[in-house]
């Protein structure tokens, strides 16, 4: 027996148990709210407004890409070009407003997860849906970037989380 919890201390002194990761710093957090409010703002305005796509590049690092995966083909998207060229005139001509509902955030050394829940709709009401936005994010120079938005829309099958429905 004696042996038996000789050995067991030797095998807890050999490998402790991990450290718990240290929790996101105010300014982080404080970077990684721009980030992700001024994506929402950059896309939203109403009809007949002009989106401000230079400023949405400023937001994104080299080679972002936003993809979303539909429910009968998969996912598609592209890189931040392409959903600018395909999304421009349509979001000008009808206006859209997307509004954040809630948002769940980890941080791991540069790197950023954020689960952010959605309210989408047309200024007309010709469209209309609420999702899940997972916004990956990088620190490059000390700035917070998308580096890739992941978005999958609400549905029968995935309703929202109940805490990703609140209002922010």
């Amino acid at each position: 027996m004696m042996r038996w919890i000789l050995c067991a201390a030797a095998v807890v002194a050999l490998f402790p148990p991990a450290a718990a990761p240290a929790a996101p710093s105010k300014a982080d957090l404080a970077g990684i709210d721009r980030a992700v409010r001024a994506v929402y703002d950059v896309i939203s305005g109403p009809a007949g407004q002009k989106r401000d796509f230079d400023k949405m590049r400023s937001l994104f690092a080299p080679g972002a890409e936003l993809r979303v995966i539909t429910p009968d083909k998969g996912i598609r998207g592209g890189t931040l070009e392409d959903y600018i060229s395909r999304n421009a005139a349509i979001l000008e001509k009808e206006g859209f407003t997307e509004r954040e509902l809630a948002r769940r955030v980890e941080v791991y050394g540069n790197l950023a997860t954020a689960w952010s829940s959605y309210d989408g709709r047309t200024a007309n009401g010709s469209f209309h849906e609420r999702g899940v936005n997972s916004f990956q994010l990088v620190r490059v120079n000390g700035k917070w970037l998308v580096a890739s938005i992941l978005w999958q829309e609400e549905g029968k099958q995935f309703p929202l989380p109940k805490d990703m429905i609140g209002k922010r």
